[in-house]
């Protein structure tokens, strides 16, 4: 049972486009593990919170993860420079779809300034 200052983020892996199914399940369990570093908690996505037509075994399942991060302390801003920095660490073109509340915003490979502008925007939204 959550605490009622938890937050959930859905969190989806896409992969670049020559990337198989173990590839993306490959590199969703070392997100996965470097997240669990953090002071949140990770779950495999259940298929009842799957987009619709996303089956057990798809892309879309395989490489997206529930994050549940305390509302307070700063817990958010955190999660998503650690993902920022997963993906500037990966050899590919991958992206992370982060979604709370229904807001989503996209991290990828972008210019510095161009990922901190966005990232600061959706940190107040949400942070």
């Amino acid at each position: 049972m959550t605490e009622p200052d938890t937050r959930r983020a859905l969190l989806r892996l896409e992969a670049e486009d020559d990337a198989d199914a173990e590839e993306l399940d490959r590199l969703a369990r070392r997100l996965r593990a470097e997240l669990g570093e953090l002071d949140v908690d990770v779950f495999a996505v259940p298929d009842g919170e799957l987009p619709a037509g996303a089956k057990g075994a798809d892309p879309v399942t395989i490489g997206s993860l529930v994050v549940a991060f305390s509302a307070a302390g700063g817990v958010f801003p955190g999660l998503v420079e650690t993902l920022r920095e997963w993906l500037g660490r990966q050899p590919g073109k991958h992206r992370i779809k982060v979604t709370v509340d229904g807001d989503t915003v996209e991290l990828e490979r972008a210019t510095a300034a161009e990922r901190q502008q966005l990232i600061d925007a959706f940190v107040r939204r949400h942070g």
